[in-house]
């Protein structure tokens, strides 16, 4: 008795019919969904790249000052930063233990 060998289904046919299956099941956000989430994503985008761009203004005229010119004024900013730095991370590691 010869055995019936199952009929092999194409990969290809199975992944498209499998990939629709799940795109019905996706909730598609509404026209003013979109909208929203869109300008949320602008707005914190243009947040994001404001605070960026000040941080590398005032960086680059911290550090210009401490190497370039030797500015008192920038190294002592730079020896408050240190230590202030150095003393959080002390107390954030007492409260962990």
């Amino acid at each position: 008795m010869a055995k019936a060998r199952a009929k092999k289904e194409n990969a290809i046919v199975r992944y498209i019919r499998e990939t629709r299956s799940e795109l019905q099941k996706v909730r598609w956000p509404t026209r003013q969904e979109a909208i929203r989430l869109t300008q949320i994503v602008l707005v914190v985008t243009i947040a994001m790249s404001l605070f960026l761009w000040l941080a590398d203004i005032f960086f680059s005229w911290w550090l210009g000052g401490v190497v370039l010119t030797s500015d008192p004024l920038r190294i002592g900013l730079s020896v408050v930063a240190v230590v202030g730095i150095i003393i959080a991370v002390a107390l954030l590691s007492r409260q962990r233990e």
